[in-house]
């Protein structure tokens, strides 16, 4: 059971090294996808909400990854 658990935890930190700016991304996309086209924004909008949004979030996690240094 070590073995598979060990191989996830591998795959993870492959792909994931700060869980929450992988939840922010995550969350941002989800607003994007399923609140944004309920909102009266025009479709042409769109794009651009979810690119501040995620520029954003990663202003916020490279500020807070600067201050722990």
């Amino acid at each position: 059971m070590r073995a598979p658990v060990a191989a996830a935890r591998q795959v993870w930190g492959l792909f994931v090294e700060d869980a929450s700016f992988t939840a922010g991304i995550l969350g941002c996309v989800a607003v994007a996808v399923f609140i944004l086209p309920h909102t009266g924004l025009r479709p042409a909008w769109r794009g651009p909400a979810l690119f501040v949004g995620l520029g954003g979030i990663l202003l916020e996690n490279v500020v807070r990854s600067a201050r722990r240094r």
